[in-house]
């Protein structure tokens, strides 16, 4: 007799019918993100006659570093919540929920609305991202190639998505009306919830909480620790302001978000020490450990750089480009879609290039020398586009930023598909979950440091600016190169490097499944 294949078991194009669920819930979520994220630094600086806040740009690129390295540091909580009080499942819906409250809370053209739209996509994406990940290798029990094809069709999702959500969102917000913009996101977003909703019978048990059967205790725990959590960091929140308000202490943006970064900074420190001394691991493992921890730092420095293109280039777009197309101005945020259109092309690419090459293959150490080499390269492009301005009199053509954005993705192909695969691979077993953390605490501290590098533009000629970050990244590169071989040695046997090339800074934290 035939079985009746259930909902669940449904197929897409060879695959659970299960992947279109989150294959499109991240596309429109990724849109929102960065439909809105195109718009942020430019409605920041937009004078206020034109509708923006009229913010000097080191201001306004210290709320831009300081959002999207919260974006990268919710995930952490976010993770824990869906583990022990929601399910996957739910957090993701819950997330999408708040990320669709807080682009129409920007939407509304009043600074207070415009803060909390800020902090609810904060929280919101940090329930989403990392468990709609999860949820999609739930959906293949079985290891092996179809599971990484899967996760590769829905690495599409989020680079489709990352390239539409500008052009939609940037034709709105710079063409009508920035608010517009802001509502955008929250409608792709809504759409995203929406068949994710409707698609939810095809996930079968993924997403489910896998601690159903346990005591109700644990779950009280885990709510008394989250109340706890919260209420110490409003705690601090209201200390701040008290000290704020009465003169004690004078707080800036700027200010907070160096403090930001010095944090983040000693909490890494102070983990990878304690670990090495304090951990009971063994000499190669504690080799390793110092892999990973070198890791961290070439992945921070790198997003330091990559990141600078929703900020201090998304600003050269706006002021120092020529965006004349056939007697029509194309907004500047249309740019950010670039990167993620060089990422659909040169993708396949990438993955023939590893495959051909086979043993010859570059090693994880090359290859992150190699994306920060190209990511010093494109800044050296930029130097000398920033060059031809003539200090702002003149403006160049869009084609220097694209081939910036090139250079940029060359380098992203190289470092980001290898980046947490090897952090998991070379982990001690029972720390995996931490040093996955750490690769979020890389990626957040890089977009924190981004704004800040773009903020000195004011200060610096952006010459120096472009010149400063293509030296600091370029000799890092060279240093990784040079000390490759001995990398590999403190390695150990070296691990099988994960060569699927969609994955990029978009989706860099959420391979952790």
């Amino acid at each position: 007799m035939t079985a009746i294949a259930g909902p669940a078991d449904k197929q897409w194009f060879g695959h659970p019918r299960g992947l279109s669920t989150l294959f499109f819930t991240e596309m429109w979520e990724r849109f929102s993100y960065y439909g809105m994220r195109g718009l942020l630094i430019l409605f920041l600086v937009a004078s206020v006659q034109t509708g923006g806040f009229g913010m000097t740009d080191s201001t306004a690129a210290a709320i831009y570093g300081l959002y999207t390295a919260s974006v990268y540091l919710m995930a952490l909580p976010g993770g824990w919540i869906a583990d022990r009080l929601l399910g996957q499942r739910k957090a993701v819906f819950v997330g999408g929920c708040i990320i669709a409250a807080g682009h129409f809370s920007m939407a509304v053209p009043t600074v207070p609305t415009f803060y909390l739209g800020l902090c609810l996509i904060v929280i919101g994406t940090g329930l989403l991202k990392p468990n709609v990940s999860a949820m999609v290798g739930d959906l293949y029990p079985e290891s092996g190639s179809r599971r990484d094809a899967g996760f590769s069709v829905f690495y599409s999702g989020i680079n489709l998505g990352a390239f539409l959500g500008p052009l939609v969102c940037g034709y709105l917000g710079e063409g009508i009306n920035w608010h517009f913009g802001f509502g955008a996101a929250g409608v792709g977003m809504v759409l995203g919830l929406v068949q994710y909703r409707f698609g939810g019978r095809y996930l079968g048990t993924a997403g489910f909480r896998k601690t159903e059967g346990e005591r109700s205790g644990a779950v009280l725990r885990a709510r008394r620790g989250l109340l706890v959590g919260v209420g110490v960091i409003a705690a601090v929140a209201l200390l701040l302001f008290l000290l704020d308000s009465t003169g004690v202490v004078n707080l800036t943006l700027q200010g907070i978000a160096r403090a930001t970064g010095a944090v983040i900074v000693a909490l890494a420190l102070v983990y990878f020490a304690s670990v090495l001394f304090f951990g009971g691991l063994s000499t190669p493992e504690k080799k390793r450990v110092i892999v990973i921890f070198l890791f961290f730092v070439s992945a921070a420095m790198f997003w330091s750089g990559f990141e600078q293109a929703g900020s201090s280039m998304n600003l050269f777009a706006d002021r120092l480009t020529n965006r004349i197309f056939f007697g029509w101005e194309v907004p500047a945020s249309w740019l950010q879609s670039v990167n993620s259109m060089f990422i659909i092309l040169l993708a396949p690419v990438f993955g023939w290039i590893w495959l051909k090459l086979g043993s010859r293959s570059p090693s994880t150490p090359a290859k992150f020398g190699y994306g920060l080499v190209f990511l010093a390269i494109g800044f050296l492009v930029m130097v000398w586009a920033a060059l031809r301005t003539q200090g702002g009199a003149a403006k160049v053509g869009a084609h220097w930023l694209v081939a910036t954005y090139f250079l940029h993705t060359v380098g992203e192909l190289c470092l980001s598909p290898v980046g947490l695969s090897s952090v998991t691979k070379l982990s001690p077993p029972r720390l995996v979950g931490q040093m996955m953390g750490t690769w979020f605490m890389g990626s957040a501290l890089g977009n924190l440091i981004a704004g800040l590098v773009a903020g000195g533009s004011e200060s610096m000629p952006l010459p120096e600016l472009f010149g400063f970050v293509a030296k600091v990244t370029g000799v890092a590169g060279i240093l990784l190169l040079v000390l490759a071989k001995p990398i590999r040695r403190l390695m150990g046997r070296r691990p099988e490097e994960h060569t699927t090339p969609t994955v990029g800074p978009k989706i860099a934290p959420e391979t952790a499944v």
